[in-house]
């Protein structure tokens, strides 16, 4: 997993696999630990999730940086649906935002290194910047007005 949002009722994922093969499992092994903390922390058995994962194969730069917008302020975008508006220069520190290195107007430097794997593809290391960095108050859903 190369990043991540945590939101109340669901996970978004960026990923990199060198097959869907590998990519089912490695998701398939990670919902299971989620699940068996999530399990222990609340004293409950079971199952934790309902659905299964949704995928999308990322192509061209552009297609990434859009991607990349939607999973690291996905809470902007939640939080804009409800009628509400986050903070100047917010990350959500329940997603891999306060790590990421290609915001355009961070408020402050990138935080401390989230629990995630660097990027190894081209699309997420480099080619994605093609279109620029990321603007940190972006409400994803209105890409068209986040240049």
């Amino acid at each position: 997993m190369v990043h991540y949002s945590i939101q109340r009722e669901h996970l978004h994922f960026i990923g990199e696999a060198h097959n869907r093969k590998a990519l089912s499992a490695g998701l398939k092994g990670l919902a299971g630990r989620i699940a068996k903390r999530i399990n222990k922390l609340l004293g409950l058995k079971g199952p934790v999730f309902s659905d299964r994962y949704f995928e999308r194969v990322l192509r061209t730069p552009k297609q990434t940086r859009h991607c990349l917008l939607y999973v690291l302020n996905n809470a902007r975008r939640h939080a804009a649906q409800a009628g509400l508006v986050c903070e100047k220069g917010w990350l959500d520190p329940c997603s891999s935002a306060p790590g990421f290195d290609g915001w355009r107007d961070a408020p402050a430097p990138p935080g401390p290194a989230p629990p995630v794997s660097p990027p190894h593809t081209w699309l997420l290391s480099t080619g994605w910047r093609r279109h620029g960095k990321l603007p940190v108050d972006a409400v994803p859903g209105a890409l068209s007005r986040t240049r």
